[in-house]
């Protein structure tokens, strides 16, 4: 990988992902709307191969930095993890991050378990997935074998761990006790927090 702080050389410097094929259309948009606002935004031209669902992103100009293709790249993976286009783009806030947790890296491939564990993380109703991204300020995807997660670095950590914690059969109202008080001390690190209180489901 290469230094985010540098800038980048047209034609020579590139990076590849790659997303589900079913997830090329979301990604590029209604008459390439999305790539056009990477383009805009990062300067990052964005090419797409519909059939293999091959990515790849490179620098408009010798002005862009490394660092704008790196968050091109986060962006084009929460497409690829099930994130709508308007959700995604919150990653490309500097103070937001993408994570990902593989579903069978973790439980194995026994589609049995996996539905198991991804309903206790959605929860009757959603309730549970809905109850951690209000808690946490973060938005979450259960897409496929995965858990993906958009928000703030910190926020990001708890409700990573929460999932974890639920995966590892915990129960529900333990982990909200778990994110409440962790978020409490985020808070106390970030006065300007406390004027936007979650709001959550009861449990």
């Amino acid at each position: 990988m290469f230094d985010s702080d540098r800038r980048v050389i047209p034609g020579v410097t590139r990076i590849t992902t790659k997303i589900p094929v079913e997830r090329v259309g979301v990604l590029v948009g209604k008459n390439g709307e999305n790539l056009k606002m990477l383009k805009d935004r990062l300067g990052v031209l964005v090419t797409v191969d519909s059939q293999s669902g091959s990515v790849t992103i490179e620098p408009a100009s010798p002005s862009v930095m490394a660092y704008n293709i790196l968050k091109a790249k986060e962006y084009v993976e929460a497409i690829g993890y099930g994130f709508s286009p308007d959700r995604a783009e919150k990653v490309l806030d500097e103070d937001y991050t993408l994570a990902v947790i593989d579903l069978k890296q973790i439980i194995g491939d026994s589609e049995n378990h996996l539905r198991r564990i991804k309903g206790r993380i959605i929860g009757e109703g959603g309730r549970a997935r809905r109850n951690i991204e209000e808690m946490t300020d973060t938005s979450i995807s259960i897409y496929g074998d995965y858990v993906a997660i958009i928000g703030e670095y910190d926020n990001v950590n708890v409700a990573k761990q929460a999932i974890e914690m639920l995966i590892q059969g915990r129960q529900h109202s333990t982990v909200y006790r778990m994110i409440d008080r962790m978020m409490i001390n985020i808070r106390r690190r970030k006065p300007e927090l406390w004027r936007r209180e979650p709001r959550f489901d009861q449990f």
